[in-house]
């Protein structure tokens, strides 16, 4: 598989616990574009057990580097806060260049991975449970209400959409997974169809996973999490619907966003990037947008 822009780094070293899984061997190895803005494993994901929050906000009041997202071409000893977007944990580097959308349009729909549009522009999969928001933040990004089909029946989406943007890049729009309701025959074979599409997507600069904050953390988004990054996939976690409040359904949003960001700090070896958004209000937008071309470029240089 060609990838772009090798580093060298020395050794990854494994901070697993002794009572989780074995240690991933340490060894040298090349670090391409994939692994450097990949995240590494998680371990042993149990997201019912209590978090504490005390320390997590959804920007931290106590400006703490190790919890950052720092892209490449930023020195970490030179990160301020005003580099820190809001609403995230990912610094604005040197490769963040125009976001603006100025065109899209729909280029085709895949049964299957292999089926897929072939080119060397880069890619942006946008993942999630069903009914977690693709569509709407795909419309909400582009500015556009009819873009990506939307529905308040989850698993509408069932094929992979290609998306072509500015004549130079794509969103893909993924089927949803988890929608329990569906008739067995019916069920997304995640393992079969998308997991396809991640292992032989040469394009594939990042996967947009995206995670509903209007309730707490859910293990098949852990579980996902956790194969992307054992595999070495580039992720940024988008958190949806950040604008409701559910007044006696539960923890709000922000004390849900707090348990998940409380999961990422205790079980992640280096942090990987976060996003609150906001479909309905625009909330997140252009600093996702932002966060997407710093590495789109970077990519694509």
């Amino acid at each position: 598989m060609l990838l772009r822009n090798r580093l060298l780094i020395p050794q990854i070293t494994s901070i697993l616990s002794p009572s989780s899984s074995p240690p991933l061997k340490t060894q040298p190895l090349t670090l391409s574009f994939r692994t450097l803005i990949s995240n590494p494993t998680l371990r042993n994901p149990t997201p019912n057990r209590h978090v504490s929050a005390s320390k997590a906000t959804a920007n931290p009041a106590i400006f703490d580097k190790t919890l950052l997202f720092i892209p490449p071409g930023v020195d970490p000893a030179e990160v301020t806060e005003n580099m820190v977007l809001s609403g995230s944990n990912i610094v604005l580097g040197p490769y963040a260049g125009d976001a603006k959308i100025k065109e899209v349009e729909f280029v085709k729909s895949s049964a299957r991975a292999k089926d897929c549009p072939k080119h060397d522009r880069p890619e942006f999969a946008i993942l999630g449970r069903s009914n977690v928001g693709k569509s709407s933040l795909i419309n909400a990004l582009v500015r556009k209400k009819d873009v990506a089909l939307t529905s308040k029946k989850p698993g509408k989406t069932k094929l992979i959409n290609h998306f072509l943007v500015n004549k130079s890049w794509y969103f893909v729009d993924l089927p949803g997974y988890g929608f329990a309701k569906a008739p067995e025959a019916a069920r997304m074979d995640w393992s079969a169809f998308t997991k396809g599409f991640f292992l032989n997507r040469d394009t594939l600069v990042a996967v947009l996973l995206l995670v509903d904050a209007s309730v707490p953390p859910q293990k098949i988004d852990l579980d996902c999490a956790n194969w992307l990054g054992r595999n070495n996939i580039p992720m940024t976690y988008v958190f949806t619907k950040c604008d409701k409040m559910k007044a006696g359904k539960g923890k709000r949003p922000d004390e849900n966003l707090r348990d998940f960001q409380q999961f990422i700090r205790e079980n992640y070896r280096i942090q990987p990037p976060w996003i609150m958004t906001s479909s309905v209000t625009g909330f997140g937008r252009d600093e996702l947008l932002l966060h997407m071309s710093q590495l789109r470029n970077y990519w694509d240089q």
